[in-house]
């Protein structure tokens, strides 16, 4: 079994994380890998980033991170991801990552993603351009989440996690009032997960919304958002087929604190 630590929306400030610094150091105790889905900064400024990878350079087991809408609100994406690189933070978008745990190879597709609802309650790429180019930027997010998933399973991976900020399933949403589930992410983002099989979607931006659920065709999903968990971070385990894949943990780290109002 490989074991996944995984959060979002940890929303790093220049004063640092709302709640125990060391709450990384000690991962590497629970879990093999650690996944961040999006928000990692406040307010997306270097300042905030370097803050963060001070945190993340100590963490003692491989990092993977997409950014999420807050990491774009400074207009500073490119110095954001070289910074975390730096600390030895594999940023994730549009891009895919195969990593050998235990003579088991994992790969992790990672991409922000984007909204635009779910069944019944979509949008189109109709009308006006302005919506088509909405519509067309989660097309793109869909198409590259299965291209990144043919190429991590043809570079060997027997085990697929795709980790995106926006949500790919309704269930993960349900507490967030509904008229804005179109901007919490789309059904789009999960038709290649169903497509491929994989093991297991992680994502955040829904902090009102609910750890568990899953895609139409039965991939587990969990919105890790830390608002959700209540706890800086939750792991599971894949490698016993995905009807066994998902595992909650008990809350192995300090429990979170605070309650982020935006998205």
């Amino acid at each position: 079994m490989i074991r996944l630590a995984c959060a979002a929306d940890i929303h790093c400030g220049r004063h640092g994380l709302q709640w125990q610094h060391d709450a990384f150091d000690r991962v590497g105790e629970a879990a093999d890998l650690l996944l961040l889905a999006g928000d990692l900064t406040d307010m997306g400024t270097v300042a905030e980033a370097e803050v963060l990878a001070e945190t993340l350079s100590r963490v003692p087991i491989p990092v993977f991170a997409v950014l999420g809408n807050h990491d774009y609100e400074a207009d500073s994406v490119a110095d954001v991801v070289q910074i975390l690189g730096q600390a030895g933070v594999t940023v994730l978008e549009g891009a895919g990552s195969v990593v050998s745990v235990r003579q088991t190879r994992i790969g992790i597709v990672g991409i922000k993603g984007f909204g635009g609802g779910f069944k019944d309650a979509c949008g189109t790429a109709f009308g006006e351009p302005e919506m088509k180019a909405f519509m067309a930027t989660t097309h793109g997010v869909a198409a590259q989440i299965d291209r990144w998933i043919r190429s991590v399973r043809a570079a060997g991976a027997t085990h697929v996690v795709a980790m995106t900020h926006y949500s790919p399933c309704r269930d993960t949403l349900l507490g967030e009032k509904p008229e804005i589930f179109p901007f919490l992410g789309s059904y789009l983002l999960a038709e290649p997960m169903d497509r491929h099989g994989i093991d297991l979607a992680i994502h955040g931006h829904a902090h009102a919304g609910q750890e568990f659920g899953q895609t139409d065709g039965g991939v587990p999903v969990r919105n890790v958002a830390q608002a959700v968990l209540r706890r800086p971070y939750a792991v599971y385990t894949v490698g016993r087929g995905r009807e066994q894949a998902m595992e909650a943990s008990r809350p192995l780290t300090p429990t979170f604190a605070g309650k982020h109002a935006q998205h």
